[in-house]
């Protein structure tokens, strides 16, 4: 299992170039602790997360860092042109010398996304699944021509072409449509931190059954934080979980308001957003307790790598928590 930093670039303090140039720090600490990678996440139209131009951020990261690998965690596919898409993720491989990781998804519970990029949550998954296929065939072949029902091109040929052989891809969803396009092309998945160990279980379990192999490279995203005891890591990580808690909420509400189609609810077996259930499902702990959390779902999934996302808002207590995981935990798992 190879340990990563999930990246969200959180503008805790009301200040946008702190928050960047934090973020880009957090992500060299990574790097000299031997972290083999760093998921950048796509947000938009967010006080808190201003990742909005993901691939300009990792365009950076990739020229201030030089061994970890640097990942899309993910690109909404729905809100861009494929064409492009694939014209940018070739050129940021060729910029960080084949170490990029491609992760796609459609977005969501973020209604302001899909009111804004004029593109309903309905179509949102067939938008996703048919550019991936496009942007596949764009980055490796020659006079490509596609004829989908949201993209077309005719013999197209994007420049540069990525540096590595095959770019890795992760399909961010536990949809079941979304699963079996994944394994049928040994594209992996990735789960986000909120989702539930039942249902990450049920999603592998479905993979597995169409493609054996390509669920061991399963990414899985996890809040963290690693104190003395247990109850000063939660101290620390209340107010990340209680913000987040309170804007996945108010989201949610709205997508279930507005749904058309009998939107699941959310539940505890699934994904939910309650505080304590936020807690329960993240690496937040003594280093026991989170060597007995990581243990846990790596015996469960079978995990490619484990993406930590650092909880507190303080920048230094974020580093001396990824020392600590390298000092206290890491070894024990």
């Amino acid at each position: 299992m190879k340990i990563g930093l999930f990246c969200n670039y959180e503008n805790h303090h009301q200040n946008a170039r702190r928050a960047i140039f934090e973020q880009v720090a957090l992500v060299r600490q990574a790097e000299s602790l031997n972290f083999a990678e760093a998921w950048v996440s796509e947000h938009h139209f967010s006080e808190i997360n201003i990742s909005s131009s993901m691939l300009l951020l990792m365009a950076h990261l990739a020229g201030v860092t030089s061994t970890i690998r640097l990942g899309t965690a993910a690109v909404l596919l729905p809100f861009h042109n494929p064409i492009r898409v694939a014209e940018d993720i070739a050129t940021l491989d060729n910029l960080c010398n084949g170490r990029l990781l491609f992760g796609v998804a459609k977005g969501g519970p973020f209604p302001q996304q899909n009111k804004h990029f004029a593109i309903s949550m309905g179509e949102s998954r067939a938008r996703m699944l048919e550019a991936i296929a496009l942007i596949h065939k764009l980055l490796y072949e020659n006079e490509v021509s596609f004829h989908g029902q949201h993209y077309q091109c005719d013999r197209l040929t994007v420049y540069p072409k990525p540096l590595q052989q095959q770019i890795p891809v992760y399909i961010a969803s536990g949809d079941e449509t979304s699963i079996e396009f994944a394994a049928k092309n040994s594209f992996s998945l990735m789960g986000g931190p909120p989702f539930a160990l039942e249902r990450l279980k049920k999603t592998v379990s479905q993979y597995r059954e169409i493609n054996p192999s390509g669920a061991d490279n399963f990414v899985l995203a996890r809040f963290f934080f690693v104190g003395q005891t247990n109850a000063d890591a939660i101290t620390e990580a209340m107010p990340f979980i209680r913000q987040f808690s309170q804007k996945m909420k108010a989201n949610s509400a709205v997508v279930m308001q507005n749904s058309s189609n009998g939107h699941k609810a959310f539940d505890r077996s699934n994904i939910c957003f309650d505080e304590d259930y936020l807690i329960e499902n993240s690496i937040i702990g003594d280093p026991i307790t989170c060597r007995d959390k990581i243990k846990k779902f790596h015996d469960e999934l079978n995990l490619g790598t484990l993406a930590l996302k650092p909880t507190s808002f303080d920048m230094q207590k974020n580093i001396e928590s990824l020392q600590r995981y390298n000092q206290e935990v890491r070894n024990y798992v």
